[in-house]
């Protein structure tokens, strides 16, 4: 009887297959930074690809304006607290209700808001991207 050689590559080949079946769509980490045609990043020490949550969150709440939409992108990017715990339950909120905005309608009134992070009620209106080896 054969073994196979079970290993991080069959593991990480298999997760890019189901998510990419999914209906995400597939980089290679590479190929998404630096002077590369299809780079969404500048700089390795990018973690969030805020060019494309910015379309997202544009596209995704089409009746928020772009004053609204970069603060939450701001409350989305930049951590509150050096506590990861404390970042990663606040960022899960953010996720699970929405990113609370406020903004200035045209009458000089403030408005409150949400901006939100995913549709999960018409999931192909998310943007899906599965990154692989992206570098950090």
């Amino acid at each position: 009887m054969q073994s196979l050689t079970f290993n991080e590559t069959i593991v990480e080949e298999a997760c890019v297959s189901i998510l990419e079946a999914l209906g995400y769509e597939i980089a290679f980490g590479p190929d998404v930074t630096g002077d590369s045609v299809l780079a969404i990043r500048t700089l390795p020490s990018e973690t969030i690809l805020v060019n494309r949550l910015t379309a997202s969150l544009f596209k995704l709440n089409p009746s928020i304006p772009s004053e609204a939409i970069e603060e939450a992108i701001r409350k989305v990017t930049i951590p509150q607290s050096p506590s990861l715990i404390a970042n990663n339950r606040a960022f899960h909120r953010m996720l699970v209700d929405g990113v609370e905005v406020e903004y200035r309608r045209k009458d000089g009134s403030i408005a409150g808001d949400r901006v939100w992070l995913v549709d999960f009620d018409n999931p192909q209106a998310n943007d899906w991207l599965a990154v692989n080896q992206f570098t950090v």
